[in-house]
């Protein structure tokens, strides 16, 4: 039986349910691809832990001081990154520096932290094509959601025309909220802090930027587009007053942070603002913490995606997927390429 070596790092609360899961299924990988996954390798950005044999549950918990970095995952022998960790569209980093080294020598990546990729994501692009490695992103584009997966598999081979998004759980929640209990912004930002649904740093996700990085990766993954944070014009919530909401409900609407992509003259153009729809759209439907897409093609007209889960399994969930679609991959490589990516 072949075995598969896999690494993460990141290992906050994403990277050790994405750990736990991966283990939880090693006989699901035996059985349905035959092949022996063994976690070689975590680490969070001052400690680790490796065991060539294959880690354990029990052992998660003992993480090392100064196990950590790029090196420390390349000298683990693994054939399969998953990148999970802090976020930073600006810099890139930390991912950046796991996911070059990775890409570089040919291992596979499955990437859940979405700065690397809006940060340097046609360099990592290049790079995986150059080495002949397998870059995934699930996880990063909306996790639970399946917004990828729809415009690389269910609609292939269709010209895409525009793409609709409510892709930020908490932006969703927080306007939800103002509907539905006449609450202004601050005390509905409250209410989601006090309920758990809200990091005490909403910036990123109130001002639109956490939506604005999940579309530039479906327009730069998978669309082909090259779009930076440059192209976009990004409006948050902020602004959205109780008087708005009130205003829009007497009209029988609902506001929505929308990331919108149009193709226009064969040129793609990327958006995030609020969008309002009436009721009988499935999007006002779309409630609490739930996320949607909605892609329009041309031969397969409206294609319409509305989900949720619980997180962090959610979006581990979404990481392993694309496990389970390396796996597939790797079984059908010639035997040559395999070698040289192990």
């Amino acid at each position: 039986m072949q075995t598969i070596k896999v690494a993460i790092a990141g290992f906050g609360g994403v990277g050790r349910t994405t750990a736990t899961l991966l283990l939880q299924r090693r006989e699901r990988y035996r059985q349905v691809y035959g092949v022996d996954v063994r976690l070689v390798a975590v680490c969070g950005s001052r400690a680790g832990l490796a065991d060539a044999n294959g880690l354990e549950l029990s052992q998660l918990d003992e993480l090392q001081p100064t196990l950590s970095g790029p090196e420390f995952i390349s000298s683990s022998g693994a054939e399969v990154l998953i990148e999970a960790g802090p976020s930073d569209f600006r810099t890139g980093g930390p991912g950046l520096a796991y996911l070059r080294a990775a890409l570089s020598a040919g291992q596979d990546c499955i990437v859940i932290s979405k700065g690397a990729l809006v940060h340097s994501g046609p360099q990592l692009r290049e790079l995986a094509q150059a080495s002949g490695a397998i870059l995934k992103l699930s996880g990063a584009a909306a996790a639970a959601l399946p917004t990828l997966d729809l415009l690389e598999h269910s609609l292939a081979g269709c010209q895409v025309l525009a793409v609709e998004g409510i892709l930020n759980a908490t932006t969703n929640y927080l306007l939800d909220a103002m509907r539905t209990q006449g609450l202004d912004f601050a005390a509905a930002l409250r209410e989601a802090r006090g309920g758990g649904f809200a990091e005490a740093d909403t910036r990123n996700d109130t001002e639109g930027w956490d939506t604005a990085c999940k579309l530039l990766l479906l327009a730069n993954f998978g669309l082909g587009a090259d779009l930076t944070m440059d192209d976009l014009e990004v409006e948050g919530i902020h602004s959205i007053t109780a008087q708005r909401i009130d205003a829009w409900k007497s009209q029988g609407l609902v506001p929505r942070l929308i990331g919108s992509l149009t193709r226009v003259d064969g040129t793609i153009r990327a958006s995030v603002g609020i969008k309002t729809y009436p009721l009988s759209d499935p999007f006002a439907q779309v409630n609490g913490k739930n996320k949607a897409i909605r892609i329009s093609s041309d031969a397969m007209g409206e294609t319409i995606a509305i989900g949720c889960g619980e997180e962090p399994l959610a979006t581990a969930a979404a990481a392993l997927k694309d496990f389970e679609h390396i796996l597939l991959a790797r079984a059908t490589r010639p035997a040559f390429m395999v070698e040289h990516s192990a």
